[in-house]
């Protein structure tokens, strides 16, 4: 992963069209500490996810739909932003993005 995107101060984690973990920044291998951290590159997701998660997630890499919502866990509240990536105009997997967000945030139509 380029320098930027480890230090980035939110999760960023990247998997293949089958699931598998390629990469994720230090945030990220915090994030899923509990779950074995930086020893879940190399593993398939999908083993991590409890249904319906699992089925959503292959939903997403079948389609290659992307998924953004919103969640709070321990008093934290974060954007979940997850989009397919491309290499040569072809999908490769999943990113994900875990942004932390404040619970106002301010909202602007332009």
């Amino acid at each position: 992963m380029t320098d930027w995107i480890s230090d980035f101060p939110n999760a960023v984690t990247v998997c293949d069209v089958r699931g598998i973990v390629l990469d994720m920044n230090e945030k990220a291998a915090e994030l899923y500490q509990e779950y074995g951290g930086k020893e879940l590159v190399g593993t398939n997701l999908l083993d991590c996810h409890t249904e319906p998660s699992r089925s959503k997630v292959l939903q997403l890499l079948e389609s290659g739909e992307r998924n953004v919502y919103t969640i709070e866990k321990n008093g934290i509240r974060k954007l979940i932003y997850q989009a397919p990536w491309y290499r040569n105009n072809q999908r490769c997997g999943i990113v994900e993005l875990a942004l932390e967000i404040p619970f106002d945030l301010p909202h602007f139509v332009r």
